[in-house]
């Protein structure tokens, strides 16, 4: 890849974390849609000089229809490890060069995994509330399910994935796991997810969101799981039947949920907020300034190196 003569102008269709945020405008031409009074109006004006986008790869993202209007279109960098929310299709059908924010964020997202398994099963945030609103005053708060020793089951096996089964070994958990194919890990491969659920304690969704894994965490799982199972979601809302979860959860046919992620954020069922059995994140799994930091890093690296020509560094296959 030669280096370009001149620096690109980027349009930036979602903020960075706010220090590299900063750099980014004070490097490049950088046009912040999302602040625009007029999107079309500013996508217009900008359209033919635009090498890069910035965006996030599951939420705002980047489809075909402003692919197709960006015709010096390059480089989509993500601020996000994953890519649900963007066109890969079209990106290959034009060249454009799609980079993510992959390992950087695995050990913030596996521990709050553990979080959200000790949370529920302890009664945590319950019994939080159950403090704070004066009522052990009047008694003693009822009894919660252990953790270690429990039965894990994994769906998806990548780097978070993994990441999460060696946190839960420390916790003497029996791990099981599901994934499109068996891999050599020192943790029993379940090829039936129904089975995997039946047979957990603990059930947490890690795969990749997209059409490929869409309404994955079925109804008939989630029964399998059972009312004293405890589902857990650090992956996409979208992995999930989640009207059927909410259903199985307010009937008790579900024991418990721990979810950081929803099928329409920041709008979350309310169905869910009465509930004790259930512990609700918004979407910040990765949302630690270390993270943060590291994943902004990383995107503007991508761009870097676009710019100079030389290979990207966490190109999308």
């Amino acid at each position: 890849m030669a280096a370009k003569s001149v620096k690109p102008e980027v349009l930036a269709v979602a903020p960075l974390y706010k220090p590299a945020q900063a750099t980014l405008q004070a490097t490049y031409t950088t046009h912040l849609l999302w602040e625009a009074k007029d999107c079309e109006a500013l996508i217009a004006e900008v359209a033919p000089r635009i090498d890069v986008v910035v965006t996030s790869g599951g939420g705002a993202g980047i489809q075909r229809a402003l692919m197709e209007q960006l015709p010096a279109l390059k480089l989509i960098a993500c601020f996000s490890v994953g890519l649900d929310s963007v066109d890969l299709a079209a990106a290959r059908e034009r060249g454009i060069a799609v980079t993510n924010t992959p390992d950087v964020l695995t050990d913030d997202v596996a521990d709050l995994a553990i979080g959200l398994i000790l949370a529920t099963a302890r009664r945590i945030a319950a019994a939080d509330r159950f403090v704070r609103d004066g009522r052990w005053l009047r008694g003693g708060f009822a009894l919660a399910s252990k953790a270690s020793g429990k039965r894990l089951g994994i769906v998806g096996m990548g780097r978070i994935g993994q990441a999460i089964a060696r946190r839960a070994a420390a916790f003497d958990m029996q791990i099981a796991w599901h994934g499109p194919a068996a891999k050599d890990l020192p943790f029993r491969f379940e090829p039936r997810l129904t089975e995997l659920a039946r047979s957990a304690d603990f059930l947490v969704a890690a795969c990749p969101g997209g059409a490929a894994t869409r309404g994955l965490i079925s109804r008939e799982v989630l029964t399998a799981l059972g009312p004293k199972g405890i589902f857990v979601n650090i992956s996409r809302g979208s992995v999930v039947d989640q009207e059927a979860m909410v259903e199985l959860l307010v009937s008790g046919q579900l024991g418990g949920a721990g979810l950081d992620v929803f099928v329409d954020e920041p709008r979350v069922p309310e169905g869910l907020f009465n509930l004790d059995n259930v512990v609700l994140q918004p979407h910040q799994a990765s949302a630690t300034n270390e993270t943060r930091g590291a994943m902004a890093q990383l995107v503007l690296d991508n761009i870097a190196a676009y710019v100079a020509g030389r290979p990207l560094l966490t190109a999308v296959k």
